[in-house]
C-alpha cells in the first residue's frame, strides 16, 4: 500500500481508505452486524489501510459508535480518523461541545482530522433544518474557527480540514490564520468537477485531498447492467435525469447518455486488461498524485480486498489515459460544479452567502 503525505500537514494516508457511513446500520445502507464491521475494519488495516473516514451525520453517530467498536483491538497511533461537524452545529461552543460527542462515541481521546462538513452559507443550512435561531444567526467562520484551534490546542483534534469546500471558502478559513490539512470532495471517474478550480487550488496552496464515493455508490464496481438496475435512492445527482429519484432536488436533465456510453467502454477496457471494473476505477482515482486518499465505503471483506487490489495494481499509462478519455464527456456534460446533489446555480461549494 503507498501512503501519501496530506498536504502540509503530518499526516500519511493510505491512498485507499475506508469510508464508514454504512457502518451502524440505517435505512440508507440497511442494517449491519457488529462482528461483521469488526471483521470488515481488521481486514482493512490488515492490508494496510490506515485511514478511517466517518461523521457525526452518518446515522446520527451511529457511524462513530461503530468505528469505535470495530477499532477497540487495534493500535491506536497506527490509525488515522477523521470525523466532521456539520454546519448547523459550528458555532463556537457548539463546535466544541459536537467534537467531545464524536471522541466519546469513537471512545478515543483524539481525532487526527477535524472537517467542517459543508460550507457555513444559507443554501447548506436550509438543507439542514428549518430553525428560525440559526437560519437568522448562521454559524460565522471566525467562531468556527476559533473553536477548532481551542479544541487543536487541547490535543483534541491534531488537524483542521473542510469537506465540499470550494477555493472562496477555502480562503475564508484560511484567512482566520488556519493551515487546512485536508479537503475532502466527491472524487471518481464520474464526478470530476474538482479537476477544473478545486484540485489546481489544493495543488497551489499544498493542501491534502481525499476524494469520496470513489466508486460512485456503486456504480462503477459493474455490478449495475444499465442505469435501470440502480436503486432510485442512489439516483440523487445531477449525473441522472430529475426524475429517477424521487429524492432528486438537482431540477436537471442529466448525463445518462454520455454516462451509459462511458460505462460501456470502461467496462471493455477492464475486460481486455483483465480487471474488475471496480479494481480499474479504483486504480484510475488512486493515479492522480494531486490525490491524496481515495475513500470508497464497503460491508463486504471480499470486495474490500477487490478495492485494495485496485489501489496497489500496476497498469500502463495508456490505460490512465484512455479512462480519461473515456469519462470526460461525462465531466464536460456537469461542468465545474462539484456538488452532485445540487442545481449549478444552488452548489454549495461556490455560494458564498
Amino acid at each position: 500500500m503507498e501512503y501519501r503525505k496530506a498536504g502540509r500537514s503530518d499526516l500519511e494516508l493510505s491512498i485507499l481508505g475506508l469510508g464508514c457511513w454504512s457502518l451502524g446500520g440505517g435505512t440508507y445502507w440497511g442494517d449491519s452486524n457488529p462482528e461483521d464491521e469488526k471483521r470488515l475494519l481488521h481486514t482493512a488495516f490488515d492490508l494496510g489501510i490506515n485511514y478511517f473516514d466517518t461523521a457525526e451525520l452518518y446515522y446520527d453517530g451511529r457511524s462513530e459508535e461503530a468505528l469505535g467498536r470495530a477499532i477497540k483491538e487495534l493500535p491506536r497511533d497506527r490509525l488515522i480518523i477523521g470525523s466532521k461537524i456539520f454546519p448547523t452545529n459550528a458555532y463556537y461552543q457548539q463546535t466544541l461541545d459536537h467534537c467531545e460527542a464524536s471522541l466519546k462515541r469513537i471512545d478515543t481521546d483524539y481525532l487526527d482530522l477535524y472537517m467542517v462538513h459543508w460550507p457555513l452559507n444559507m443554501r447548506s443550512l436550509e438543507l439542514a433544518t428549518k430553525d428560525e435561531n440559526i437560519l437568522s444567526n448562521p454559524p460565522q467562520v471566525e467562531d468556527t474557527v476559533a473553536a477548532l484551534l481551542k479544541l487543536r490546542d487541547q490535543g483534541k483534534i491534531r488537524n483542521i480540514g473542510v469537506s465540499n469546500f470550494g477555493n472562496y471558502w477555502m480562503q475564508e478559513f484560511e484567512r482566520q490564520g488556519i493551515m487546512i490539512a485536508v479537503n475532502q470532495l466527491i472524487y471518481n471517474l464520474f464526478s470530476r468537477a474538482i479537476e477544473f478550480e478545486i484540485l489546481p487550488y489544493c495543488e497551489q496552496s499544498d493542501t491534502g485531498v481525499i476524494g469520496y464515493s470513489g466508486l460512485m455508490e456503486g456504480l462503477l464496481t459493474g455490478k449495475y447492467e444499465s442505469l435501470d438496475d440502480i436503486p432510485a435512492h442512489y439516483c440523487r445527482t445531477r449525473h441522472y435525469h430529475k426524475d429517477r429519484s424521487p429524492q432528486s432536488r438537482h431540477g436537471g436533465e442529466g448525463c445518462e447518455k454520455e454516462m451509459t456510453e462511458a460505462l460501456h467502454k470502461i467496462r471493455k477496457i477492464a475486460d481486455d486488461e483483465g480487471i474488475g471494473m471496480a479494481e480499474l476505477s479504483i486504480w484510475w482515482a488512486t493515479r492522480n498524485k494531486a490525490i491524496t486518499c481515495v475513500l470508497a465505503g464497503t460491508r463486504s471483506p471480499e470486495r474490500l480486498k477487490e478495492n485494495v487490489a485496485g489501489a496497489t495494481a500496476v497498469l500502463p499509462d495508456d490505460i490512465y489515459q484512455a479512462l480519461d478519455e473515456v469519462s470526460r464527456p461525462v465531466m464536460d456534460a456537469l461542468g465545474p460544479y462539484p456538488d452532485a446533489y445540487e442545481h449549478p446555480s444552488l452548489d454549495r461549494t461556490k455560494l458564498k452567502v
